[in-house]
């Protein structure tokens, strides 16, 4: 029979005896693996005829897609938000060490900081794929300055900043550059706001509502201009009222342009948001949920200070403040806790709790193509998992790059 090294040298490997998410089901079969992409075995039999070149069993795990933090401040002592000379190694540290709670694909994020930082710490945030060195990276996420100061959580107010004259060509200079910048938070009932979200939107660049005091009016508006994202819903944000929902009424709009989809990010960490409150946005917006785990430098750390860019937080248990207050600021959660506490929480499917984590944060940035599913030909970027989704092994394009060590077991 002729060889599969007809089409490509690369070794084919099949992973066996698993339940693959799949089309928002899990589905009994096996996955085929070739060069980082996921392969279709009907073409590979029938049209290469070719087979495998390693099999791996399974042992009855459940194979999902890497999960995608979409905002993730920092951990393990690195702050994303701190200029520093070794910035390159602590966005190493933090990739490498988030590999085990199954994040494949990452969003540095900053939280509000003076320009100087920015131009500092963005030129030296770099897109690049993922592999044994860490998870992937897919551009910053630029939480603030543009954000309200009534709502303004543990953001630094001396750094918060308006649009004035200039209005794009102000953040422009406050950051100093957009070619890393992946997702920008800002709050849409700022003055000229309109206009520097079609400007970002039209540069490919994600925008999100948050740290907001706008009214649902001006939440509609700002997702008419381009908006998708609402940056940890229920958090520095109006609370919900019946006549005025302010941005938590655009889960249930009807004013949203046709064809678009609002997602917003939740903090599924037990804290930030009662079990209630989860229920009710994913009732009433399912397709729109991305669990972030909005973590700190102090995720992964003992209890004890730690900072959050120019702020001094302390943590507690699971809970973190800023130091000498009880304004809570960020979280210590891992993003597979944050899965587990989702399903847990309202009771919904394994896979809907794990396609919150990877097809909808990959469906918000336009990468659902080729991460954030298990379709042919995407990146094969993959997680093994018990039924009890905690992870056991993480996979990026193909390769495994961590597994739970269960010698101490």
């Amino acid at each position: 029979m002729p060889s599969n090294k007809s089409v490509s040298d690369a070794p084919i490997v099949q992973f066996t005896n698993c339940r693959i998410l799949r089309d928002h089901q899990l589905q009994r079969e096996d996955l085929w693996v070739r060069e980082g992409k996921i392969l279709n075995p009907e073409k590979l039999f029938f049209d290469e005829k070719g087979s495998a070149d390693v099999q791996l069993d399974c042992k009855d795990s459940i194979i999902a897609p890497g999960f995608i933090d979409v905002q993730i401040n920092g951990g393990f002592g690195v702050d994303f938000s701190l200029a520093t000379d070794d910035f390159k190694s602590g966005i190493d540290l933090v990739s490498q060490k988030i590999l085990s709670h199954g994040v494949t694909s990452f969003c540095p994020t900053l939280v509000t900081s003076p320009p100087s930082v920015y131009h500092q710490v963005l030129p030296q945030i770099n897109v690049r794929n993922g592999g044994t060195h860490g998870a992937g990276i897919l551009g910053a996420h630029l939480e603030g300055p543009f954000i309200s100061k009534e709502k303004k959580g543990a953001h630094p107010e001396h750094c918060l900043r308006t649009f004035e004259a200039g209005a794009f060509q102000d953040l422009l200079a406050t950051y100093g550059s957009l070619n890393s910048v992946q997702i920008v938070t800002l709050a849409p009932e700022m003055r000229r706001s309109s206009e520097v979200i079609r400007e970002l939107t039209k540069r490919g660049i994600c925008v999100s509502l948050g740290h907001s005091v706008a009214n649902l009016s001006q939440a509609e508006e700002a997702v008419q201009h381009g908006a998708t994202f609402i940056t940890h819903l229920f958090n520095a944000m109006l609370p919900f009222h019946h006549r005025d929902p302010g941005i938590v009424g655009l889960l249930t709009s009807d004013k949203i342009p046709a064809g678009r989809r609002v997602f917003y990010g939740m903090i599924s960490d037990g804290i930030h948001t009662n079990p209630a409150a989860l229920r009710i946005a994913h009732r009433a917006h399912p397709k729109g949920l991305v669990l972030v785990t909005d973590a700190i430098a102090g995720m992964g750390l003992a209890p004890g200070r730690h900072t959050l860019g120019q702020q001094v937080v302390e943590i507690d248990g699971l809970n973190t403040y800023i130091a000498g207050t009880k304004t809570l600021s960020g979280s210590v959660a891992t993003m597979d806790t944050c899965v587990r506490h989702f399903q847990e929480a309202t009771g919904c499917s394994v896979e809907t709790a794990l396609e919150a984590a990877s097809l909808h944060p990959a469906q918000l940035l336009g990468i659902e193509h080729k991460k954030g599913t298990l379709n042919y030909d995407s990146d094969a970027d993959f997680l093994m998992l018990n039924d009890s989704l905690y992870v056991q092994a993480t996979y990026i394009a193909g390769e495994e790059v961590w597994r739970q060590d269960v010698s101490g077991m």
